[in-house]
């Protein structure tokens, strides 16, 4: 009979805070009773664009300038914000000013993707809406803390609510379908080869551990697909104990102790216990807002085996936050997400008329987890943005007709380009639409950012995207 691992959940609780955390967490807990905190954690999967939408975010907020729809700008009441120096044992600081730099500089570049936890603290301060609550004192204060975080780590969520056994079935399940199956091969292939029930050889581990993570990979650069768990193993992390990454999903069956069965179920209960439910713990149970990044013309690119794989993945991972009432009584015993925005990014890619379908394919690709957020009694949001515009509309007469173009200049290309992006079905593509080939859409290089704000908007619906996460925090 197979031993049942301890609860992962046990393992958690049992993980004592440290002296700094309950400082912060005291101090964030007043805060929170003054209404004077509000925790945003920007997430979404591989090359979602949240480095970029953090900088363009904090840069716009510091410089009051192209925020019309955030009412408190629009209103003249945003009087400015500024960052806040990092408190003892805060996350590494968000990289803000080199982002910009990138953004800013005479051959401007997007920022480098995340690949690390960090986070920054920014001061927003505010005149008080409504002449009697005025008289409580006119200005206020709203330090709102933004936490980003690679979007492979959000794939080791689900993993502490599954056994090792239905880990391993399940991903097994999808290493024997197209297209990760020719994928898998050569790790596959080295399985069959062992004696999974004899005492464990370390270097077997080793090089199993190896060939699956080099599967990972592959599936994720040759064929776009991003369900690929553990999270880690394609976006290492600091892990104090090597061999806690030295594991890979092994066929059901015995094992016996002492064996590569034994040891592989060993190694996957300590990476969920040591690696990912501290992380689930400290940075992802505290969130207010979210706001969920989704690259979704680069997954129509990719085909429909791609496009299913994100469908899939998402709603992996949202199972994996809580959302509800989240008062100051409710964050002392249960923290939940009282506020959820999905953003379809890179909008500026497309025409404008084709934004309306880009959102409406999002709230279709995201319907299941949406659903379960409005039972939660959160209503989402979604919104097609730019966090920075690569591109400007152009219209020009092809064959007697008027069409709506972008101009650009493609990533690793120096020139000018005014190219037809193609249309985005406002469905779940059908079987036509994929058989037809038209999902052709192109990366292009940033614009550069212009620091004095004159000129025509840099970002699409940034600032509607501000007015969902913290529009009502500055009233």
């Amino acid at each position: 009979m197979t031993p049942r691992r301890r609860s992962t959940w046990s393992a958690l609780k049992d993980l004592a805070p440290s002296p700094a955390e309950l400082q912060r967490g005291v101090e964030d807990l007043a805060g929170l009773a003054r209404q004077q905190i509000l925790r945003l954690a920007v997430t979404g999967l591989r090359q979602g664009g949240k480095t970029v939408l953090v900088t363009a975010l904090v840069h716009h907020l510091l410089s009051g300038r192209e925020l019309p729809f955030l009412s408190a700008a629009q209103e003249g009441r945003l009087l400015g914000a500024r960052l806040l120096p990092p408190r003892p044992g805060d996350l590494p600081v968000f990289s803000f000013a080199e982002g910009r730099a990138a953004l800013a500089a005479p051959e401007p570049r997007w920022p480098e993707p995340t690949r690390s936890l960090s986070a920054l603290r920014l001061e927003l301060r505010f005149a008080i809406k409504g002449a009697l609550r005025r008289r409580l004192g006119p200005h206020r204060s709203l330090i709102l803390m933004i936490i980003d975080y690679p979007g492979e780590w959000l794939l080791d969520l689900p993993l502490l609510e599954q056994t090792y056994e239905a880990w391993s079935s399940a991903t097994l399940g999808l290493a024997e379908a197209a297209p990760r199956a020719q994928l898998a091969e050569e790790w596959r292939r080295f399985l069959a080869t062992l004696d999974l029930t004899a005492p464990a050889a370390p270097d077997q581990a080793a090089q199993a551990a190896l060939l699956y993570t080099r599967y990972l990979k592959r599936a994720q650069r040759e064929a776009g697909l991003g369900l690929l768990q553990p999270g880690r193993f394609t976006m290492p992390a600091e892990v104090t104990e090597r061999d806690l990454l030295q594991f890979c999903p092994l066929p059901p069956g015995p094992a016996p102790p002492g064996s590569l069965r034994d040891l592989m179920r060993h190694r996957y209960d300590r990476y969920c216990a040591e690696v990912v439910a501290p992380f689930y713990r400290n940075h992802f149970s505290r969130f207010d807002r979210q706001i969920v990044l989704i690259d979704l013309l680069s997954t129509l690119n990719c085909g429909p085996a791609c496009f299913a794989d994100l469908q899939a993945t998402l709603d992996m991972v949202m199972r994996s936050f809580r959302y509800g009432s989240s008062g100051l009584l409710a964050r002392l015993f249960r923290p939940r997400i009282n506020t959820l925005l999905f953003a379809a990014s890179k909008a500026d890619h497309v025409a404008h008329n084709q934004h309306n379908n880009l959102r409406l394919l999002l709230e279709r690709l995201v319907a299941d987890a949406a659903a379960r957020a409005r039972f939660e009694g959160i209503t989402p949001t979604f919104v097609a943005l730019a966090a920075h515009r690569g591109t400007d509309v152009v219209r020009t007469e092809h064959q007697g007709q008027v069409l709506s173009c972008v101009r650009g200049r493609l990533k690793d290309d120096e020139r000018e380009t005014v190219l037809f992006p193609g249309e985005i079905p406002a469905d779940l593509p059908s079987e036509e639409d994929w058989q037809a080939g038209c999902f052709r859409f192109r990366d292009f290089a940033p614009r550069r950012l212009r620091l004095n704000g004159a000129g025509p908007p840099q970002h699409i619906r940034l600032d509607q995207a501000l007015e969902a996460l913290i529009g009502d925090r500055l009233q």
